[in-house]
């Protein structure tokens, strides 16, 4: 009897621990093969190694809770999921701050947007914490390009072309450069391009790639467009309910993660390149220079509304940015 009264005691407690662990759900719109659901997973596995198993995350990539990046923040603010992974620009109805790190042709490559990010950084948090929300870490996204059935490589090329973009900026660069833009949720791309909804998308070559689009675009025309970043955020009231170890095992696992996540987009492009190689995708690298100016030139605008509308922060950022950069 004294053995099974302490083989009893012993399962009880391994299950009250288990009982205890807290677990949260996680939630991505895009597949498991983007660069995001990626990053996402490997910060699981550091908070699950740094807090010795206490913490147990659960990733629902490819919209499976149903939530698409424009639901995210008011999700987590409501804890209707505790953590999401979400385009920074679906938040620009929140804050307009939130479409800084899509603004066109502002970086130059990944070592100018992640000094961009953490400039900015104190600001974006800020506007998480008077939400009732934390912020984790960026996810950022390989440059912005253009996936198309025809080649664009000119103004001609892009007149009335019917293109997706993912946030306001695009919407309206895209519009003064004479395309007909409409901006759409990333779980509506694929549908809209199957029914002929849209002509082109833009897009990283990393997103291309992990949703097939070569089963309908042929072309991608590398224009830099931006660099622009997801953001990893979670409910305050259920990170302050974590033990203080727990705490610092989220914070930590989520600091790796930034580090992971910007080594890791300097590296991607070249994977993707050969993977659109692979199927018969042409890549278009050198594009004219009087292309790219009449982007830029039709970036003006939004750069001008996003300056109007942010006002004294984005004066600071910009200013220390042009200073370090």
């Amino acid at each position: 009897m004294r053995v099974s009264g302490l083989l009893l005691t012993t399962l009880l407690a391994s299950n009250a621990t288990v009982a205890l662990a807290a677990q949260f759900d996680f939630s991505n719109e895009y597949n498991t093969n983007s660069i995001h659901a990626q990053g996402d997973l490997f910060f699981i596995d550091k908070v699950k190694e740094l807090s010795a198993g206490e913490i147990d995350i659960t990733l629902h990539s490819g919209g499976a809770l149903g939530y698409k990046s424009s639901d995210h923040f008011y999700a987590v603010a409501d804890n209707a999921v505790q953590i999401a992974d979400t385009l920074a620009g679906s938040m620009s109805g929140i804050d307009p701050i939130f479409l800084l790190s899509s603004l066109p042709f502002l970086v130059q490559d990944e070592d100018q947007a992640e000094l961009l990010y953490n400039i900015a950084k104190p600001y974006y948090k800020e506007v998480f914490e008077e939400n009732d929300q934390i912020l984790l870490y960026a996810s950022p996204w390989p440059a912005s390009g253009i996936w198309s059935k025809e080649k664009v490589d000119s103004q001609e090329t892009l007149n009335g072309l019917k293109i997706r973009t993912y946030d306001k900026n695009g919407t309206i660069t895209l519009r003064e450069a004479g395309a007909s833009p409409v901006k759409l949720s990333w779980a509506d791309v694929v549908p809209q391009l199957s029914t002929g909804g849209i002509e082109a998308v833009l897009t990283s070559a990393d997103a291309g790639a992990s949703a097939s689009f070569w089963e309908h675009l042929d072309n991608y025309s590398a224009i830099q467009y931006a660099i622009p970043l997801n953001m990893v955020h979670m409910n305050r009231d259920e990170f302050e309910d974590l033990s203080d170890v727990e705490q610092s095992a989220i914070l930590e696992a989520a600091k790796l993660t930034d580090e992971h996540n910007w080594k890791t987009v300097r590296m991607r492009v070249k994977d993707n390149y050969k993977e659109l190689n692979d199927h018969a995708v042409a890549i278009h690298k050198d594009l004219p220079p009087a292309f790219i100016k009449h982007l830029q030139d039709s970036a003006r605008p939004a750069l001008k509304d996003w300056l109007d509308d942010v006002g004294g922060r984005a004066e600071a950022i910009l200013a220390e940015f042009d200073k370090e950069k």
